[in-house]
């Protein structure tokens, strides 16, 4: 009988070893430095990329799954066996390709770089279809604040004892400290099939969603004076309520000391799909070609100068590496284009803010008490040919980010005979900071008949996590976390 049970208990302990994920680092063999983005292949057209850490994770529960192959642009392709992986303490190196870039290009004539953007431009029709698509996603979105300032004030009130308004203030002085030192972040997973039919027109499901974040301290700018406003109540006359007027605006719906008037929608769980499919469809344009697309801007030579700057080794082929900057004032980003020398297929693309260029600005700080400034713009765009010789997204990647600063000066008026008044002003300046990435696991071509058979549901319900949980995405093919993800941690 032990024999039996200690047969089952290793029986059981293969299946389980080998069928979770796993997760292998990636380094160059010489430096030893993490490689991110790099293409793990788990099939002919389906694999996982490596993280900004140098991490990827992969299911290995599939039967079929032996072995692996990792492409990156500048080091040499190189397969492994999965049973291999543990030998290797789950860490693999990669060669640069500099010596295979010897042997195969051999040229004492330099590659013009207005030529390569027009043969680009002459071969998307070829290269790219961006219509009736299937996506299998897995998608991740990271929010950051940062307060550089918080302040608040009350005036003094003839109707409101002194100590009451010390106490007010006091606890809006905690509720500072307590905003600016918070680590404001939290991050979405979400897991499903993107359809698209065009540009314009796409359907989301989602199979599987997470939302890791600390709603005690998950701080927005109405969020802080909603927090600030229930401060002040609490130490009025708590038997009235009270209107808002707040510089030449008026807000007429009535306040009250009543906590279960918040957060009602935080309770539901629920994810917005049409919010969701537009804001992931957003991204997806960024790697497609259309009129007026991100892409076709970026090869319009009335806007941007390009240079030769290189060639590398990408996946088997080789690339063009050419900079792109602004030529006109109108034109916002510079980075780089990864050609592929035999297709002129772009394989990836760096981008950011030229310089002190930036986005949507508004200063309407003397009148209103708000400035804003778009100032960071950037992302990385990775394409992978399929069955059919199209390249698609294999991985899309943008992040935004704003200055602002709001100044608001709020008067509480009793709903009474004698409208006392309470005067308050708070001030918030800070930066924030929004990434958001998709993973695309695999591809397959729609006919128009499946895209209008697809039933999109209003919500999607999303898991609430208070700490990352390595457990919730196993089985899965997703982004391995950054260190900051599993660092985060909700205290009580």
């Amino acid at each position: 009988m032990k024999k039996i049970t200690l047969l089952f208990i290793i029986c059981f302990s293969c299946f389980y070893t080998f069928s979770q994920n796993i997760t292998t680092k990636l380094i160059d063999q010489n430096s030893k430095s993490p490689i991110p983005f790099a293409n793990i292949k788990t099939g002919e057209y389906s694999g996982v990329i490596s993280n900004e850490e140098g991490y990827f994770t992969i299911n290995t529960d599939s039967n079929n799954l032996k072995t692996i192959t990792i492409s990156c642009l500048g080091y040499q392709n190189k397969t492994v066996n999965i049973q291999d992986l543990k030998a290797l303490n789950y860490i693999i190196a990669l060669s640069e390709a500099i010596n295979q870039l010897n042997e195969v290009y051999i040229s004492n004539k330099k590659p013009n770089a207005d030529s390569i953007i027009a043969r680009v431009i002459a071969k998307i029709d070829d290269n790219y279809d961006s219509n009736l698509n299937k996506y299998n996603i897995f998608h991740r979105t990271t929010d950051y604040v940062d307060f550089q300032s918080l302040d608040f004030e009350i005036e003094k009130a003839s109707h409101v004892k002194k100590k009451n308004l010390e106490d007010a203030n006091a606890s809006l002085s905690a509720l500072s400290k307590k905003i600016r030192e918070s680590d404001m972040k939290h991050f979405t997973d979400f897991k499903g099939e993107l359809y698209s039919l065009n540009k314009d027109s796409s359907k989301i499901v989602v199979t599987k969603a997470t939302k890791l974040i600390d709603y005690k301290n998950d701080f927005e700018v109405e969020d802080i004076q909603t927090k600030a406003q229930s401060v002040i109540l609490k130490y009025l006359d708590t038997t009235k309520t009270y209107k808002l007027k707040t510089g030449i605006f008026k807000i007429e719906d009535s306040l009250s000391l009543n906590d279960d008037e918040f957060k009602e929608e935080e309770e539901k769980h629920e994810f917005d799909l049409n919010h969701l499919n537009n804001e992931t469809k957003s991204l997806l344009r960024r790697g497609q070609f259309y009129k007026d697309s991100f892409l076709n801007k970026l090869l319009n030579s009335s806007l941007y100068d390009y240079v030769y700057e290189d060639i590398i080794y990408n996946n088997g082929e080789l690339n063009y590496v050419i900079t792109f900057t602004p030529r006109k004032g109108k034109a916002k980003y510079s980075g780089k284009l990864y050609v592929a020398n035999d297709s002129y297929a772009i394989t990836r693309v760096d981008y950011t803010y030229y310089k002190k260029r930036h986005g949507e600005k508004l200063n309407l700080k003397l009148i209103l008490g708000i400035k804003y400034i778009a100032n960071v713009s950037e992302g990385l765009l990775l394409f992978e040919k399929n069955s059919e010789n199209k390249y698609h997204p294999k991985y899309l990647k943008r992040t935004t980010g704003s200055y602002f600063y709001v100044s608001r000066d709020i008067k509480f008026i009793e709903n009474s005979r004698a409208r006392n008044k309470v005067g308050f002003s708070f001030k918030i300046e800070g930066n924030n900071r929004n990434k958001e990435e998709i993973l695309f696991t695999a591809n397959n071509k729609l006919s128009l008949n499946d895209f209008v058979a697809i039933k999109q549901n209003k919500v999607a319900p999303y898991t609430v996590l208070n700490e990352f949980e390595n457990t919730i995405w196993e089985n899965e093919n997703t982004l391995a976390p950054l260190q900051e993800m599993k660092d985060f941690k909700v205290e009580d």
